[in-house]
């Protein structure tokens, strides 16, 4: 397993089903970051709290709303005139490369909050649940799909 986190996503995001399982995830509300640190945490048997749930979504949440959510949109919304604009295509990758080292930023803050945190013998599997809130009754074989992916690492 990756000891940091950014390559721990970026190996588990390259498994098969994992990009479809975050999107649907994300599509129900979820942060994929916070997802990903959640399988990160989970793989190294932290112990999961409501004060670290809490502190986690408190870091990703203005974060993700003003910077990640932002690139994003502008990227999707110039999809279609990138096709016949090659100029506006090359933009278009830009700022993909900001939306990802937005998320990578995002990444690196959540691994050093959590990074010290101590392990559990017993090890905890809820971290997913209680990241993903809503999105997790939504959408659970999504779920499964990023358990498995992340024990392959």
């Amino acid at each position: 397993m990756s000891s940091d986190l950014w390559s721990f996503a970026f190996d588990v995001y390259a498994r098969p089903g994992v990009e479809d399982a975050c999107l649907q995830l994300q599509t129900a509300g979820a942060n994929v970051c916070l997802l990903l640190c959640g399988l990160w945490l989970e793989q190294r048997a932290v112990t999961c709290d409501e004060p670290r749930v809490r502190l986690l979504k408190a870091l990703t949440a203005p974060w993700d709303i003003e910077v990640v959510q932002p690139l994003r949109t502008l990227r999707l919304q110039w999809k279609a005139r990138a096709v016949d604009d090659a100029v506006v295509a090359g933009m278009r990758e830009q700022i993909k490369s900001l939306e990802l080292e937005a998320e990578r930023t995002l990444l690196s803050r959540l691994e050093g909050v959590a990074q010290e945190w101590t392990r559990n013998d017993a090890g905890s599997v809820t971290w997913l649940e209680d990241l993903a809130g809503n999105a997790a009754s939504l959408n659970r074989d999504a779920l499964q799909v990023l358990r498995v992916a992340a024990t392959g690492t």
